[in-house]
């Protein structure tokens, strides 16, 4: 496998006019989640679609000096997941 091919999207530059995620502390809401989808990691921010039973997050993890910050958007059923990771990565969420 090539380096190329564990590159992540970027995220786009965020719109005008967008909605605001509402970002919380992580939940131990299941035992095990799956990353479907990951956002390129060469940025402070990094973001990652997981899913489990039917839905869907977007873990969000913010790394400083001080260490990595880690968040989550309102668990979601699968297609409205989707929808907003798709929407995180065309700058219309965020």
């Amino acid at each position: 496998m090539m380096t190329e091919e564990l590159h992540g999207p970027h995220v786009k530059p965020l719109k005008e006019a967008y909605v605001a995620i509402d970002w919380s502390a992580p939940m131990a809401r299941c035992n095990s989640v799956r990353v479907c989808g990951y956002t390129c990691d060469c940025s402070p921010t990094m973001y990652e679609l997981c899913v489990a039973g039917g839905l869907g997050h977007i873990r969000r993890t913010e790394r400083s000096a001080k260490g990595d910050r880690v968040s989550e958007s309102p668990w979601l059923r699968d297609a409205e997941a989707k929808r907003l990771w798709h929407d995180l990565l065309e700058g219309d969420a965020r």
